[in-house]
């Protein structure tokens, strides 16, 4: 009996507590659980609508939204709903479009995803392949205070890590013109200028090719089964579901073979540094420019750390270390052919 009313008494007390104590009790976490997560995905709407319409022009149909959301039609539906009366959508021939107000905060969860993948890969040397989720993870819960300092702190990058324009604190974004690989002539010059992050299986493998933006490439060949493509110095042959994920544009007029990177040089060659490609952005550019890594500068390599990365470069006297990842982003041509000089 005794035990029968001590449960008795718990119970009350657990139920009293989380009907009197609204800030502490389980009701109200339960309650900002759900608004963050209404939130969350109220934002993850005009974001897709805003994808839609960036991309061809054409409305997001209910469909298209519910699985995006990975919703049923209902949810979708309410929660269509619910954005038209906050004045954030509007109704439009098959489907739905942002109002000016719309756009303005699918911009803002856009910036804040975009800056957060460049923070991710520039400075927390996270996988590209990984940041995707990790970006979408954060992008709901920073304010405009803190973008506009993470924007500084990344020396004001224009572009994520996967081409994409970030857009700016005043809700600007420029429009990159581009089109998939598949549509690329044969032979042409491309400027690879951004790769899809959607779906992860495919963008995973377009990674593992070490194909990245700011990366002049050629069609040699291309069939129903695959398409062969050319940086001057490694072939890439690629099914076409992964190429027309790879978004190009014109190279510049006075592109030929492609540069060689600076991973390539070997222990004791010097090369003279051309320019940092454009895929390096922003805080981690700047560092590498004021390290003297800039265009004529020899470079040469000296030591591999015991775990062959980083690297040690001697440049402008002063003997420096790079990750193979920053490495990558040195464009290097052949010095002259003596041998290098220690201090050069």
């Amino acid at each position: 009996m005794d035990n029968v009313l001590t449960g008795v008494l718990i119970v009350a007390a657990i139920v009293a507590i989380w009907a009197v104590a609204p800030r502490i009790g389980g009701l109200a976490l339960f309650q900002r659980w759900r608004d963050a997560r209404d939130r969350h995905r109220a934002e993850d709407a005009l974001k897709f609508i805003h994808a839609r319409e960036w991309r061809g022009g054409r409305p997001a149909t209910l469909e298209g939204l519910a699985g995006a959301l990975g919703v049923p039609s209902k949810r979708a539906v309410v929660l269509a709903r619910r954005l038209e009366s906050r004045g954030l959508i509007r109704s439009a021939s098959g489907g739905f479009r942002l109002t000016p107000e719309g756009e303005q905060l699918a911009l803002g969860v856009i910036r804040a995803h975009r800056l957060w993948e460049r923070y991710l890969v520039d400075e927390a040397r996270m996988s590209l392949a990984d940041v995707h989720a990790e970006a979408e993870r954060r992008e709901h819960d920073v304010d405009a205070a803190k973008l506009a300092e993470l924007e500084i702190l990344l020396g004001h990058p224009t572009t994520d890590p996967h081409g994409d324009p970030i857009p700016t604190g005043t809700g600007e974004m420029a429009r990159i013109e581009s089109r998939p690989l598949t549509d690329w002539p044969t032979g042409h010059p491309a400027l690879v200028v951004h790769l899809e992050d959607e779906p992860p299986a495919v963008f995973a493998q377009i990674a593992a090719e070490g194909l990245r933006p700011g990366q002049i490439v050629r069609v040699v060949e291309a069939t129903p089964e695959r398409l062969t493509l050319s940086d001057g110095h490694k072939t890439f042959a690629l099914a076409p579901v992964l190429a027309a994920n790879i978004f190009v544009g014109d190279a510049p007029a006075e592109a030929g073979i492609a540069p060689r990177r600076l991973t390539a040089l070997k222990r004791g060659e010097t090369a003279l540094v051309g320019a940092l490609d454009q895929g390096l952005q922003g805080f981690t550019r700047r560092r590498l420019l004021d390290l003297g890594l800039t265009p004529g500068a020899r470079i040469t390599a000296e030591l591999p750390s015991m775990l062959g990365d980083p690297v040690a470069y001697r440049v402008r006297g002063t003997l420096i270390a790079l990750r193979r990842d920053q490495a990558e982003h040195v464009l290097i041509s052949d010095a002259e052919h003596t041998p290098a000089l220690q201090g050069a």
